[in-house]
């Protein structure tokens, strides 16, 4: 069964606490987390029973904490800080009934061939997905539009070097359709089981000379963008995937708006290009 998410991204001004609230309000019935305000609420002293118990009093769940970035980094004391935090918020993601981390690799392999990003991320990601296994946590990967893994084809490849169970994708309209190289068609015939969560929203292109910033290029609801949202939409729904989609509205614009009136909007899409209501 289908289902919608609350991305906090989404309301980005808003902390954990009030996220909960909306969420609920808003009509979803879960919610993607990122990580900084995970961070953020700790850091003050507050006790991760308490988010728990306002996720029950809501009747909401976690889905996925997003996310750990720089996945792919070489560097020794890069690779000993992503294992800590790779353990430390599996931790987190147990406590909370959250089974899913996104990971998200960046540029530091740019310039490096094909197969040398794919070892090399893989074997990070692989230990990373070791530590997991031992919370119950599975990970997404986030193929990012401008970094050299950016297309379901690449995913596909990681997938099967890194090699392990727990480790599968997200499907992120924005990133897939920016990064050029992705269409629905290779959604359609991408495998379901490895498909853990959709991330729905619409988007431009750069214009020539334009920065690429992704405040700007997301910062529109559906409808307003270049992405052909139904094609995009029934190719996911011909994998067979029926699990959870996010409605992730990265905007300046938007992040200075009313977070009441973004979350219903955000599900009132979701309810007309998803679920047909």
């Amino acid at each position: 069964m289908l289902g919608k998410a609350l991305h906090t991204k989404s309301i980005w001004k808003s902390n954990l606490m009030t996220d909960i609230r909306l969420a609920s309000e808003a009509g979803f019935g879960a919610m993607e987390v990122a990580s900084s305000k995970i961070w953020d609420y700790l850091s003050s002293g507050s006790p991760l029973s308490e988010v728990t118990e306002r996720l029950k009093q809501y009747n909401m769940q976690i889905i996925s904490i997003n996310d750990i970035a720089n996945v792919e980094r070489t560097d020794d004391d890069a690779v000993r800080n992503t294992l800590a935090e790779t353990e430390k918020l599996s931790a987190v993601a147990q406590q909370l009934g959250c089974d899913c981390i996104q990971l998200v690799p960046l540029l530091a392999l740019e310039g490096r061939s094909e197969d040398e990003v794919i070892e090399l991320t893989a074997k990070n990601i692989a230990r990373i997905c070791d530590i997991g296994a031992k919370y119950g946590v599975r990970f997404q990967l986030e193929p990012v539009g401008w970094s050299p893994i950016n297309s379901l084809r690449l995913t596909q490849k990681l997938i099967q070097a890194v090699g392990r169970d727990n480790f599968g994708t997200v499907i992120d309209f924005f990133h897939l359709f920016v990064g050029g190289d992705t269409t629905p068609d290779d959604v359609r015939h991408f495998d379901p089981n490895r498909i853990y969560h959709i991330h729905f929203c619409d988007c431009r292109l750069p214009k020539e000379g334009e920065s690429f910033d992704e405040t700007i290029l997301r910062g529109m609801y559906a409808g307003e963008g270049e992405v052909p949202l139904a094609e995009w939409v029934q190719a996911v729904k011909d994998t067979g995937y029926e699990g959870w989609w996010s409605y992730e509205l990265i905007s300046a614009k938007h992040w200075q708006c009313d977070v009441a009136e973004v979350a219903a909007e955000t599900s009132r899409l979701l309810d007309k290009y998803v679920l047909n209501r």
